[in-house]
């Protein structure tokens, strides 16, 4: 307590007993003490078995937890697989005591903000660490520490920023450096000239390049070579010369300065004047060059080329570090994860988001918690997976949207510590969401894992399903009146379950497929004998379904032909979907799961009077049937921008909008335009469809056969263990029926494995192959 009120900042970790994983961090935590203290940061240990300390002696995340204090302020606190070792903990430390002061972009907009801020005032150091916690994330911090009130230092971990420096491959897992020189740039519009550090991202090779960066652009003398003193010299780098003669004085300075600019931070230049009576050089050489450690080589060049050429094929060549292109190469591949959403969790490991929102059960809490609320909404997840980690700040989002809804609870469950409640659960997949109502069994959450899906799923849980109705005026109601627009916001339809009396055999059966659809459909229930009066001259007997889309849309009717609730959920899934839908990320696979080639149009405004045309010459033969072979469809571009990407790839070019294809994506992926000089009318849409169908249309495009396979070569390791020791672990490795090994053949060294491997029953639903 003396400490925390001293306001020094201190590195804190509270625990009271030690086990292999912890002995391994501790050891880390004493070694990283010496490094802190440099920077005026302590390290502490406090043993809680001898003295409590309140609030931080207490919890279940105790021994997982190191926190960073300014005084009695908690400026951070970090998980200690995320502080792992030594400069894992300096380089999180450092950057959170500078949180302030070194700018964290994403974006290439972020960037440019920060440069307009600097224009006129500071140069800016801009550091892409593509893993945080490395030696290279320490190293710019450290330099952030010592130079930060020189120089505006900015970190990005993201491919585009990579991209917006001119780095070709912006998947490349090699840590960069870049210098922007802002400081002498007056007007807002001219760019901060850049220059990238080319060696590696060490403390030592980032304080050479500072030093260069404020070396003069071009040094003159009026001495020998041999005499010139520069901080180039003291620094080990190799110095360019070239000779100025008084006629040509305008053109060798030019000259120098081109040379200079691109080898800056490389290679000092330097102008000697000839008039100099100090310059003792023969007249027949024209420059010279010295290395670090070596004497002067004088040299005659034809061209400014010609200089380029020696120095960057050879001279530079000679002097790089030789084992970092060999480090690059070995852990390049190995800092590639399986996909996006790996990779940017990955890279932002260490941000985890606060769960303060949402109640964080355990194994004597569970029980009482999803017992005591109307519903109880309850997240299984890992902290280290990455699909889990990308959802849950979603699923912090709706529970602050969902704050004072009275009966509803959001709670989480780690399964990385829990395992025993998972286990009961019967949680095999990750994340999963379970709906938990008093008395009921708990159900699935099978929507998108978004905010947006979530908090409408939860909402429409709240809804009573099915809604007994006992009159023709409460049908009328819950069809397109005022129990319609109750819940009008949530759901546009209403499907409405039509039985002779509440003896008939289906009534159980839809009250219990109406009950694992909860929270995804509004339904209502009409057993009545005036159930008759609402399928009356239709060609469909009771039980049947009655579909509202809203008020002044004609009622859909479809007959029950099974008893089953799941052939129920089925049926009520599929007539509930859109004859003419807008496609959205959201509800493509639903429609995709028809197993139908598309017939899509692509419109950039729907207001528009082409847009306005086309949707409604489209729905003309939709009553006809002549379109029941084809899922007719339609994408707005400014509401689903990756629509136009699917277009693009489809044809390979973005045709005039408004655009009418065929894509047939389960019989061979071939994409059909209609013609554009063509107009957009019902009679000549269904002759190109002919023609489509009788092969008498060329396809316009091919849909890629792409695969979702992993980005490198898997590892081989019973081969890797075979080179060591020959024939060890053929020997070893059980026979499979193809003459193969079994075993772990196929994991990569960083992929990660859960207790229950099998795949999220409802995956489909979060992908899409369109």
């Amino acid at each position: 307590m003396e400490r925390m009120h001293t306001g020094k900042t201190s590195f804190i970790y509270f625990g009271n007993h030690v086990n292999p994983t912890i002995k391994l961090f501790m050891e880390q935590l004493e070694m990283s003490a010496d490094a802190l203290e440099d920077y005026g940061i302590s390290v502490v240990k406090v043993n809680c078995s001898k003295d409590a300390i309140e609030n931080y002696c207490t919890g279940e995340k105790l021994m997982t937890k190191a926190h960073l204090f300014r005084g009695s302020e908690v400026l951070r606190s970090f998980d200690i697989d995320t502080v792992f070792d030594v400069n894992a903990i300096v380089s999180h430390v450092l950057f959170s005591v500078l949180f302030n002061e070194v700018h964290y972009v994403h974006t290439p907009a972020e960037l440019l903000r920060v440069e307009r801020a600097a224009k006129q005032n500071s140069d800016i150091v801009v550091g892409h660490i593509p893993v945080l916690g490395l030696p290279e994330h320490r190293a710019l911090m450290e330099a952030a520490f010592v130079y930060g009130t020189k120089y505006q230092f900015v970190q990005t971990t993201g491919s585009l920023v990579l991209k917006h420096m001119g780095v070709a491959d912006s998947s490349s897992s090699q840590a960069r450096l870049w210098f922007l020189h802002c400081k002498g740039v007056s007007s807002q519009s001219d760019p901060c000239p850049s220059v990238p550090m080319r060696k590696p991202l060490k403390t030592i090779n980032i304080h050479t390049f500072l030093q260069l960066m404020e070396a003069p652009l071009v040094t003159e003398a009026e001495v020998d070579p041999s005499d010139v003193d520069v901080v180039h010299i003291h620094l080990s780098v190799p110095v360019l010369f070239l000779f100025s003669h008084a006629q040509t004085q305008h053109l060798d300075w030019a000259t120098a300065q081109t040379l200079a600019l691109q080898l800056r931070g490389e290679v000092g230049v330097v102008l000697i004047s000839r008039e100099s009576p100090n310059v003792k050089t023969p007249l027949k050489y024209n420059a010279a060059y010295r290395l670090p450690q070596e004497d002067v080589k004088y040299l005659t060049l034809n061209s400014a080329e010609e200089v380029m050429k020696l120095f960057k094929e050879e001279l530079l060549q000679e002097h790089k570090i030789e084992d970092e292109e060999g480090d690059e190469e070995q852990w390049s591949d190995l800092d590639i994860l399986d996909d996006e959403v790996s990779e940017s969790v990955y890279r932002d490991r260490d941000h985890m988001p606060d769960l303060e929102s949402v109640t964080e059960l355990t194994s004597d809490t569970f029980q009482t918690t999803v017992t005591q609320n109307d519903i109880t909404v309850v997240l299984f997840y890992f902290k280290w997976d990455a699909v889990c980690k990308a959802f849950i700040q979603s699923y912090i989002e709706v529970a602050d949207a969902l704050e004072g809804v009275s009966g509803v609870e959001l709670a989480a469950v780690d399964c990385g510590e829990l395992t025993d409640i998972c286990s009961d659960q019967n949680i095999t997949s990750f994340p999963t969401i379970m709906i938990y109502r008093p008395m009921v069994a708990a159900q699935p959450y099978r929507g998108m894992l978004g905010t947006k899906s979530l908090h409408t799923f939860i909402l429409l849980s709240l809804v009573f399903s099915p809604s007994h109705l006992s009159s023709s005026a409460e049908v009328t109601s819950f069809l397109e009146g005022d129990l319609y627009n109750k819940h009008v916001d949530l759901s546009a339809v209403r499907v409405l379950g039509l039985f002779s009396s509440l003896q008939d055999t289906g009534v159980t059966s839809f009250e219990e497929a109406a009950r694992l659809l909860r929270g995804e459909t509004i339904l209502g229930l009409f057993a009545n004998k005036e159930a008759e009066q609402w399928v009356e001259g239709l060609s469909v007997n009771l039980p049947a379904l009655l579909v509202s889309r809203g008020p002044g849309v004609p009622y859909e009717v479809y007959s029950i032909p099974s008893s089953s609730p799941t052939d129920q959920v089925s049926l009520i899934k599929r007539v509930e979907l859109d004859h003419f839908p807008e496609l959205t990320v959201e509800n493509l696979p639903w429609y995709l799961e028809l197993g139908k080639p598309l017939l899509l149009l692509f419109i950039g405004k729907e207001d528009s009077t082409e847009s306005t045309k086309s949707l409604a010459e489209i729905k003309r033969p939709l009553s006809s049937g002549q379109l029941d072979s084809f899922l007719p469809c339609w994408i707005h571009l400014g509401r689903t921008p990756v629509g136009r990407s699917v277009l693009e790839k489809y044809l390979g070019f973005v045709p005039p909008l408004p655009a009418l294809v065929i894509s047939k994506l389960r019989t061979g992926g071939e994409v059909f335009l209609f013609p554009p000089e063509r107009p957009l009318m019902a009679k000549n849409i269904l002759q190109w469809i002919h023609d489509v169908e009788n092969g008498q249309e060329q396809p316009a495009g091919l849909i890629p056969d792409g695969k979702w396979g992993p980005p490198v070569p898997f590892f081989d390791f019973l081969a890797i263990m075979d080179q060591e020791a020959p024939t060890y672990a053929a020997q070893k490795g059980p026979k499979m029926k193809n003459g193969g090994r079994e075993g772990n053949r196929q994991q990569r060294p960083n992929q990660k494995q859960t207790p229950h491997p099998s795949p999220n029953p409802q995956a489909p639903r979060q992908h899409s192959e369109l």
